[in-house]
């Protein structure tokens, strides 16, 4: 039997409104008695502040890299926007966006099908994860290369939630989930939980091992990256909220604002960097410049994919989805099939991506580095970007 613990530590301090989020026994998220002061009224623009949540609990990692670098170049075009962390619960990110607690979520496609299988009417937007960017990290010396030897194992995750994550990516390399443990060992600590002896292996992804590196966690990894076809992470809105013109409209600004983010970094990642430092500088100091790149580099080929093949940045791969949603409608992970094309869309890329490239290309290369950032020798962290891999 698979097993999951699912403890959680209850939400405490000030009355705010994600306590009023609750979960019925489906699955799906409703209001509380006490309600929002707000909800439902008219506003004087399509959204008033649009707010974007994390999956993750945190905002001051270097993933969300393109909107910081896009705020500070003017990317957004005066926009009304913000970021918010989110609980750590991992299926935050699309409850919220499901009752209008926030207007744009970013998911795993494990975690949006949840959304889907619980009748959460949320459509996505933009493909950011290209790549599978997820990996399982083991203690060094402890890596496997044929994940069929994770059987009888136990996999250490943040949330509970995250096995939606690690099951289709071990179904697809032909393992047989139910011969797997998982224990939900906490955000943050389920890498350091992983180091102290506990567990197998550890849920990862593409940048947190560069971050985890800087923490004093160094793996190895079997890297999604280089041995998966599956997708990653995505933007999901309501589906909704596509019928409104005028949210269309906004929402086409918006996701241009993320895509030049996506080009600049591209064309100078130094800076990129620097954009999320000065954000939040504790982060910076405990990270440094180098890892700081390295983890900027790692989930910039993720974000970037096979450019060549993809219609610009955010394009859904319809295959790949399908793919992905056969593999867990065969695992019974959802209950009915999935068609792609009815909860994924391509109609806002062309807009997202229609912004002059050269222009960016200019500014990222005018971009004033720091001393510390311009010692780095991008290329040669390059090189050692997949050196954790298991041999």
């Amino acid at each position: 039997m698979t097993k999951t613990t699912i403890s959680k530590t209850p939400l405490t301090g000030a009355v705010n409104r994600r306590r009023f989020l609750q979960v019925s026994g489906t699955g799906l998220v409703t209001m509380g008695a006490m309600g929002l002061p707000g909800m439902g009224s008219a506003q004087a623009d399509p959204y008033g502040t649009f707010t974007w949540i994390s999956p993750r609990g945190t905002l001051e990692v270097l993933d969300d890299y393109p909107y910081w670098i896009g705020k500070k170049m003017g990317y957004f075009d005066g926009l009304d926007t913000k970021m918010e962390p989110g609980p750590s619960d991992g299926t935050a990110t699309v409850k919220f966006v499901a009752v209008g607690q926030a207007d744009m979520g970013f998911p795993s496609p494990g975690v949006f099908s949840f959304a889907i299988e619980n009748g959460m009417n949320l459509k996505s937007v933009f493909h950011m994860g290209a790549l599978d960017t997820f990996s399982l990290a083991f203690r060094k010396g402890e890596g496997l290369k044929d994940l069929k030897d994770i059987e009888g194992k136990t996999i250490l995750l943040g949330s509970a939630a995250w096995q939606a994550i690690v099951d289709p990516m071990l179904a697809a390399q032909g393992v047989d989930v139910s011969k797997v443990n998982y224990v939900e060992a906490g955000w943050p600590t389920w890498g350091t939980a992983l180091a102290s002896g506990q567990g197998d292996a550890a849920l990862g992804w593409e940048g947190l091992r560069a971050e985890w590196i800087a923490t004093g966690l160094d793996f190895e990894y079997w890297l999604g990256v280089q041995n998966s076809k599956l997708p990653a992470n995505t933007f999901v809105v309501r589906a909704s909220d596509l019928e409104d013109p005028d949210r269309v409209d906004f929402l086409k600004k918006y996701l241009r604002g993320w895509a030049m983010g996506l080009e600049f970094a591209y064309q100078n990642p130094r800076a990129a960097v620097e954009a999320v430092f000065e954000e939040f500088p504790t982060f910076a100091k405990n990270t440094g410049a180098e890892l700081g790149v390295a983890s900027i580099l790692q989930q910039g080929n993720v974000f970037r994919g096979n450019m060549e093949a993809r219609e610009g940045w955010g394009w859904h791969d319809m295959e790949s989805w399908q793919t992905f949603f056969d593999l867990i409608a065969e695992m019974g992970q959802i209950s009915k099939p999935v068609d792609a094309e009815a909860v994924l869309t391509n109609e806002l890329i062309g807009p997202a991506n229609d912004f002059d490239h050269a222009k960016v290309k200019a500014d990222a290369d005018a971009y004033e580095l720091s001393e510390e950032m311009k010692a780095i020798d991008i290329e040669s962290v390059r090189a050692t970007m997949f050196d954790a891999a298991v041999k």
